[in-house]
C-alpha cells in the first residue's frame, strides 16, 4: 500500500532532518516489500512499549529513536542488514556528530 501523494512533506512535521530521513526510509523499504504495515506497525509499538517498561517515554521527543530502533530491529530480523555493518554504521553516524560544529548539518563521510 502506498501512501497517497501529497507532495512534498512540510519539514515542520519533523524535529531534524534525520527524522524524515527514517520516515521516508520505512516507506521506502515498506513499498519494495521489505515488510508489512502489520509488521511495521508491531515493530513500533514493541519499541514503545519496551521503553514504557524501562521506564522512559514512548512518545513526544523520544518517538524518532524509538521509530530508528524498531527499524533497525525489523532491518535485522528480515535480513536487510547485518548486525556488523549496522553497528560501524552506528558508530559513525556518532562520530560524525560529535565531530561537527554546532548548528552545521551533520554529514556522514565517504
Amino acid at each position: 500500500m502506498n501512501l497517497p501523494e501529497t507532495g512534498p512533506i512540510d519539514p515542520r512535521v519533523f524535529d531534524e532532518p534525520w527524522q524524515a530521513e527514517a520516515f521516508a526510509l520505512v516507506v521506502h523499504l515498506h513499498d519494495r516489500g521489505a515488510f508489512t504495515w502489520t509488521e511495521w506497525a508491531d515493530a513500533l509499538t514493541g519499541e514503545i512499549k519496551a521503553a514504557d517498561d524501562r521506564g522512559e517515554s514512548g512518545g513526544g521527543d523520544h518517538y524518532y529513536h524509538h521509530w530508528l530502533a524498531a527499524l533497525e530491529r525489523l532491518a535485522l530480523k528480515r535480513g536487510l542488514a547485518e548486525p556488523e555493518a549496522l553497528a560501524m554504521r552506528r558508530e559513525a553516524w556518532a562520530d560524525a556528530y560529535r565531530h561537527t560544529p554546532h548548528g552545521q548539518p551533520v554529514v556522514l563521510g565517504a
